[in-house]
């Protein structure tokens, strides 16, 4: 088969690349992308497709390797960027309260029972106290929306909690 047949028969399966994705992501740009990758990933690498075999099954292998490597990808990135964040959010107090907060006995105690807070509630508390948008957290943690506003309502009431002698 020559390269103009290989490249025919490839765009011709970009329908079926299309529908594929579905079972991945439902993200309409990153369905887009997956296609795109996959059919580049294939014409730069036909002289690895043998003839007399499955045109469809083999990008679908492709595009089904690129998707997983590119999640992998995407979480080794995101735990990279979880754990500076946690270490910035960690080492900064927060500056914004009146008069010289160091000094300040309940001042030392929100922020004791913040650090002693389930390191699934204090990320996202900290990160929205410190000014980030619900969606930002979302996407930096790589949960859901609905989980972060959960998870800072969950952090919120356990602090009122511990707080209630004052």
């Amino acid at each position: 088969m020559t390269t103009i047949e290989f490249s025919h028969q490839v765009a011709g399966l970009r329908g079926a690349l299309q529908s594929f994705t579905r079972r991945f992501t439902l993200d309409r740009e990153e369905s887009r992308d997956l296609v795109q990758d996959t059919m580049l990933k294939a014409l730069l690498h036909r002289d690895k497709f043998r003839e007399n075999t499955n045109l469809k099954g083999w990008l679908f292998i492709i595009m089904r390797n690129t998707f997983i490597n590119n999640y992998r990808k995407t979480r080794r990135k995101l735990a990279l960027r979880t754990q500076s964040n946690e270490h910035q959010l960690r080492s900064r107090e927060d500056e914004h309260t009146f008069s010289k907060p160091h000094e300040n006995l309940e001042f030392k105690e929100i922020w004791t029972n913040i650090n002693n807070l389930r390191q699934e509630l204090m990320l996202p508390f900290k990160m929205h106290s410190s000014g980030y948008k619900y969606h930002e957290i979302a996407e930096t943690l790589g949960i859901p929306l609905g989980t972060v506003k959960n998870r800072i309502f969950h952090a919120r009431k356990e602090i009122q909690k511990n707080l209630q002698g004052y």
